[in-house]
């Protein structure tokens, strides 16, 4: 049974020791655990290994993350990750969804349609020139706009500079600002993919929990200059199962998490933003639900997306339950009052008190604003908007524009704007009369923009016209609005191009207010920042933000209603579990696993778990072991991890990944692309 162990870490910001729990950490590759794995775990992470290990990671920009684990170019992540390319490659007559997919040639592999993954080439930290360029006494707008001109600054002659996308990240809730370049690899193709009723195997029911028998794995390939590319460097893999208590590691791009929060914060996303984004999803939820039962073609059109509704809402709704038990705040109050002390008993530090009280004011603005959008979540809705803003954004100096809108992403920008992507009016029409109906809601019926927008029709009706009168699902039209500037644009008469054109004003003030807001509590959170180090040190890691970190931990099972979990399951496991729930249809395997029974090696090692700190974003991080190879992918958490966005803990928290043995067991017998499994790891 995993114990938790108490830890001291020396952290980025000072030296003073603070206490940690068990293997929390999700460390930035710049400022590694040395110590830590040394006494805890007698590890010396070399900096060879590190670089190693981070320029064989890669960052979807779909969201999640993924490894290079061939010299020609294969890239491993998951199967939820690649869905969303999955989703866009399929067609009525190749449902890459339900039937999965393997390329038995180099030219059978299929073209990514928009998809970018990010390679972490270097770290710069550039805190003190961000700093510097922030006036002393600087309102929270001017100290915004000055912050955010500098940034685009660095970004974009980092840009010019080298080529690589280029990032200034946020750390330690504004005490800290990096500079992250990636190589970019947009020429992207997908190889292998099993069937969803493999990746996915028992549904919702099984999402979250443990033990599970998922193959939610997916290989795709980058290429260069039309060519698989050459890779020098890439995971090797290993061939031995796992053993109990085994230390390894995770590198990936987990997505957010909340620990810096204060008790104030935390009061609110349990008492409001919580509740209120489950509201949206379960109402999404029962919206793709019902266009689903259209027919098979309806429910091919809209599955990717009521996955990723489903997905979310029972994330959120471990999160919310986590917030809800009142064990959860008793942990973080008893942490926050005894810091308060502290503070309150050093002079120079007293003056930082009243923070607190600035970020739980900062909470009552966040709620007032919830419902505050005009951000209507529809595909050709958001190439509208997006092209609208981009036509105005160009006029301005780079330094001036919003953060999307600079010369250093709009590479990216453009990629996704052009992408050729299918892209389906009867689901755009269910999709933005449902987001006119929720306007009308928030707003009013007799507001004078809904008058204007619904040009006397109700939802439906006014949605269907929108859709049907739109060039926005043609690539050349947006190419040609995107090329011809604020001029083409403002002339185009475009119903989907006028609606975003209707709305820009009230987003552009909207999102004004949220900025500041933003700005004001990374300011607190700054200062809380200087605070907690001064009286506790930093635990060496700043919260996650959707880049690049290492998370380490140990094979290990846990308690559950007093019952043991083992760390390990395998193939003869999964074909128990489906003949234990035969009737069930999220619990059908394939067909081809049945005739593959036979070659089968049944105690194949197929899922584990391990005490690794991650959260949303690490799906498709590869785990490797003291040698750095790959011995497995995450593709999840239990149940008992979701609280891991604003707390730690590893008595029954579990990241959830597939065993590599599994994944080339399966590829080579089920698959039946044993050319394909020999070149992993090669």
């Amino acid at each position: 049974m995993t114990t938790t162990v108490m830890l001291t870490l020396s952290g980025a910001l000072g030296g003073t020791a603070v206490t940690l729990y068990g293997d929390e950490g999700m460390y930035l590759f710049n400022d590694l655990p040395k110590e830590t794995l040394k006494s805890r775990h007698d590890f010396e992470i070399t900096q060879a290994w590190a670089d190693h290990l981070r320029l064989s990671s890669v960052r979807f920009n779909s969201g999640g993350s993924g490894s290079f684990v061939s010299s020609d170019g294969l890239v491993l992540t998951n199967h939820h990750v690649a869905s969303d390319t999955l989703h866009k490659l399929s067609t009525p007559e190749r449902n890459l969804i339900d039937d999965g997919f393997t390329a038995r040639s180099i030219d059978e592999e299929l073209k990514a349609p928009d998809l970018e993954l990010n390679q972490l080439h270097s770290i710069e930290n550039v805190t003190d020139r961000v700093n510097a360029a922030v006036d002393d006494d600087a309102g929270p707008e001017t100290a915004f706009k000055q912050r955010r001109a500098i940034i685009a600054t660095i970004e974009n002659e980092s840009f010019e500079s080298t080529g690589f996308r280029s990032d200034v990240i946020t750390l330690f809730g504004g005490a800290q600002y990096h500079l992250y370049r990636y190589k970019k690899y947009t020429d992207v193709r997908l190889v292998w993919a099993p069937e969803t009723a493999a990746a996915f195997f028992g549904g919702d029911a099984d999402n979250f929990e443990y033990p599970r028998y998922n193959l939610d794995a997916t290989l795709m390939r980058v290429y260069e200059d039309g060519k698989p590319a050459k890779l020098e460097h890439f995971l090797a893999w290993n061939d031995q199962p796992l053993q109990g208590g085994e230390l390894v590691f995770v590198s990936g791009n987990p997505g957010r998490t909340q620990r810096i929060y204060t008790v104030d914060a935390l009061r609110y996303l349990r008492d409001d933003r919580l509740p209120y984004v489950l509201d949206y999803l379960r109402r999404k939820e029962i919206l793709m639900q019902q266009f689903s039962l259209n027919g098979a073609e309806a429910k091919r059109r809209g599955r990717d997306e009521l996955f990723g509704i489903q997905n979310a809402r029972k994330a959120y709704t471990g999160m919310l339950a986590g917030l809800q038990n009142p064990q959860t705040f008793a942990a973080k109050k008893g942490r926050e009052d005894k810091l308060l002390a502290a503070i309150a008993d050093d002079a120079s530090l007293a003056p930082l008190a009243g923070t607190w009280q600035d970020v739980a004011k900062l909470q009552k603005e966040k709620a007032d604003m919830l419902d505050q959008s005009v951000n209507l979540r529809s595909s050709l809705f958001s190439l509208a908007m997006n092209t609208v803003l981009l036509a105005e954004e160009d006029t301005k100096p780079n330094e001036q524009r919003l953060s999307e809108f600079t010369d250093a992403g709009r590479e990216s920008l453009l990629q996704r704007l052009l992408s050729t992507a299918p892209i389906y009016d009867d689901l755009e029409t269910v999709k933005l009369a449902d987001e006119l109906s929720r306007l009308i809601e928030v707003r009013g019926a007799d507001d004078d923009l809904v008058v204007e927008i619904l040009a006397g029709k109700g939802p439906r009706e006014r949605a269907a016209e929108i859709v049907a009168g739109t060039r926005m699902n043609e690539v050349p039209y947006r190419k040609e609005l995107v090329d011809g500037g604020r001029a083409v644009v403002l002339q185009s008469d475009d119903p989907m191009i006028q609606l975003a054109r209707w709305l820009e004003p009230e987003y552009r003030r909207i999102r004004e207010i949220n900025e500041k807001i933003d700005e004001r509590e990374r300011q607190a959170y700054a200062k809380i920042t200087e605070a907690t180090t001064a009286v506790e040190g930093t635990g060496g890691y700043p919260d996650a933000t959707f880049t690049l970190r290492l998370a380490f931990g140990t094979v290990n099972g846990y308690d559950e209603d007093g019952k043991w979990i083992e760390p390990t399951t395998d193939f003869a496991g999964a074909f128990t579990h489906a003949a234990d729930h035969e009737g069930q249809e999220d619990f059908d395997l394939p067909s081809r696993w049945y005739d593959a029974k036979d070659r089968l090696d049944l105690s194949t090692q197929l899922n584990f778990v391990c005490t690794a700190d991650i959260i949303g974003g690490n799906s498709g991080s590869p785990v490797v072991d003291r040698d750095g190879k790959l011995v497995g992918l995450i593709f999840d958490g239990n149940i008992q991890s979701l609280t891991a966005d604003y707390l730690y803990s590893d008595e029954q928290a579990r990241a959830v990944s597939v065993s590599a043995v599994g994944i080339r067991e399966a590829i080579e017998k089920i698959y039946q692309a044993p050319d394909l499994a020999k070149s992993l790891g090669q």
